[in-house]
């Protein structure tokens, strides 16, 4: 009876072992399909499990009002029903940026503004009695690169298997560039010399630098995607082409503010 009590023993502790060691498999292959599983839902199913993203590309759009503050925006307001406000526009862009440091980014882009006013003289018609008429065109395209500057971490990372943004990651920043222009006015005009009236167009174009400064929000909605706001001032002006000799330079600043969809990769 004892040595069946102790064969009987021996078989139960064999059973608990294999038990043991099943139960320790099963634990394990569970543990294997958590943490994949985990580290997918804290980057939203798309994210970077190993590494913050190399960069990300934002698409935006919205308002540039324009400072319009030299005296050939003086003299058109004066002489056409043009105001200041027409020289303002809406803009789109696209920023492309490259991650630097945690808290750093190098950012190129390119976005553009313009509008084109039809107008009057305000005091003067023809010789029919009609009105004196034209349209005003402004554009403004920067071509840039800055660097920006996160003013809070904007992400952190979980272990070795994920990174995870921060829900808000405010930013400043400042760069420079070069900016084209174009300044054209083209319809029916007055020959003060003469009283005549007469159709022409005037035009001024070209390349000037100009600088920036920045600052914006970053709102994520995944590791991959995040809605983007700045407010953008820039500053610039150039020198008026032929059709406008004895004008000053053309005021080409001015503040934008501006919404976009932002993807990281």
């Amino acid at each position: 009876m004892w040595q069946l009590g102790q064969v009987g023993d021996r078989t139960t502790d064999a059973r608990a072992r294999r038990g043991a060691r099943v139960v320790r498999g099963l634990l394990c292959a569970a543990a294997l399909a958590v943490v994949p599983a985990t580290a997918s839902a804290q980057s939203g199913g798309d994210g970077f499990f190993f590494k913050p993203p190399a960069g990300s590309i934002t698409l935006y759009g919205g308002f540039d009002h324009a400072n319009a503050g030299s005296d050939i925006f003086s003299f058109t307001t004066s002489q056409l029903t043009v105001d200041r406000g027409d020289f303002s526009a809406p803009t789109v862009g696209v920023d492309l940026s490259f991650r630097l440091a945690s808290r750093f980014d190098a950012v190129l882009g390119v976005a553009y503004a313009g509008r084109s006013t039809p107008s009057e003289f305000r005091d003067f018609v023809d010789q029919n009695d009609l009105p004196i008429q034209q349209t005003t065109t402004f554009q403004r395209l920067p071509v840039s690169a800055s660097l920006k500057a996160y003013l809070v971490p904007r992400g952190r990372t979980i272990g070795h298997y994920a990174w995870v943004p921060n829900r808000y990651a405010l930013y400043v920043g400042a760069g420079g560039g070069a900016m084209w222009y174009r300044f054209r006015q083209r319809g029916d005009f007055i020959d003060f010399n003469t009283n005549e009236v007469f159709s022409d167009t005037f035009a001024s174009s070209g390349w000037t630098p100009e600088g920036h400064a920045l600052a914006g929000l970053e709102i994520s909605l995944s590791p991959r995607w995040a809605i983007t706001t700045e407010g953008r001032y820039t500053w610039a002006r150039a020198t008026l082409g032929s059709d406008f000799s004895g004008f000053q330079r053309i005021d080409l600043s001015g503040v934008s503010a501006t919404a976009g969809l932002t993807v990281r990769f």
